[in-house]
């Protein structure tokens, strides 16, 4: 019995170790929660501790508050961060990303040109911001085929879009007014005078699936991902395709700097850009691919906002510059804040 309770103490403490080990070794991802969390894990953490036997660990939390906590660190907290193509700069902008040698990565040769970022981050999947709404509680007389139609008086008190983040439809303002978001000022009075129509301003993507799954507010300015990832909860809700463009959002991968597992990093962000781990991407969540030889169904490749031709990347986006984006963020949330949530 003493030998029996010796050996199985022994047997505990060698699997301890094991999984301690296993953490210690673990490549650690940065990246939000929730489903976007899960996209990475399934999609293509999961496939890199299959060819590597390396597990992956993830450290989440909100875009910005990543962002501070990567300042304040003495040394980083995870290998590779997954974070928005603009918000990308300010971390390039505080030196916290290593520069990519693209020779590491076989994939990188299939890259879409709207996915190569900076030399420091590089996307892993495309979406849009465009018009979602509830055609079973929108009259059928309105018509939403141009970002000039969310003006429509009718839509008094029906219309949401993103407090964290308003450079889509201040971008969109600027555009119908003759400028863009290098010139966003033009727009000021043309976004004001969509203020009767906005009923809420959302928080966060699981705020903006709540308001118009409810039907609380039956327009939205959303992430198309989102709004497909409803209508396979059976919400029926319509994502627009409108004619000037939707707002192109780009999510990118880098490596951190001061990373001691750079090598691993490279494997993962080659697996992140393979052929295979994007089209299962694109049939999960209805993201673009952001390389070329990804095989999209017919199907999925109807959905607006889904990308397969260089055509559609350059005709149907509406593209802010990145770095631009960056360093007027700020600015852009302020006077939104006071001129049109207030």
């Amino acid at each position: 019995m003493i030998r029996k309770l010796l050996t199985l103490c022994a047997l505990s403490a060698t699997l301890g170790g094991t999984t301690a080990w296993a953490q210690d070794n673990a490549l650690v991802v940065s990246t939000w929660g929730g489903s976007f969390r899960d996209l990475i894990d399934e999609n293509i953490g999961k496939e890199f501790t299959r060819q590597t036997g390396v597990p992956v660990k993830y450290v989440t939390g909100g875009t910005i508050d990543r962002l501070n906590k990567a300042k304040l660190a003495t040394k980083p907290e995870s290998d590779i961060t997954f974070t928005t193509s603009h918000v990308g700069w300010l971390y390039v902008g505080s030196n916290l990303f290593e520069q990519i040698d693209t020779a590491k990565l076989p994939n990188y040769a299939h890259l879409v040109d709207r996915a190569k970022i900076s030399p420091f981050h590089i996307g892993s999947w495309a979406y849009v911001y465009s018009i979602g709404y509830r055609p079973d509680l929108v009259p059928a007389s309105i018509k939403l085929e141009s970002w000039n139609d969310l003006w429509n008086p009718a839509l008094k008190g029906k219309l949401s879009a993103p407090d964290f983040d308003p450079s889509h439809i201040i971008a969109v303002s600027a555009m119908l007014s003759g400028g863009d978001a290098a010139s966003w000022e033009k727009g000021q009075d043309k976004l004001k005078a969509l203020k009767p129509n906005f009923k809420a301003f959302y928080t966060n993507d699981a705020n903006a699936q709540q308001l118009i799954a409810t039907g609380e507010t039956p327009v939205e300015v959303i992430l198309s991902m989102n709004a497909y990832h409803m209508a396979s909860q059976g919400v029926p809700i319509k994502v627009v395709m409108p004619k000037e463009g939707a707002v192109l959002g780009v999510d990118t991968m880098a490596i951190m700097k001061g990373t001691t597992k750079a090598d691993l990093a490279y494997k993962f962000l080659n697996i992140a850009l393979s052929a295979d781990v994007q089209s299962r991407i694109v049939a999960s969540k209805k993201a673009s691919p952001v390389v070329g030889n990804a095989k999209v169904s017919a199907e999925d490749a109807k959905l607006p906002g889904v990308f397969t031709t260089k055509e559609q990347w350059d005709t149907q986006t509406i593209v802010i510059d990145n770095k631009l984006r960056a360093e007027k963020t700020a600015e852009w949330r302020k006077w939104f804040t006071e001129n049109i949530m207030n």
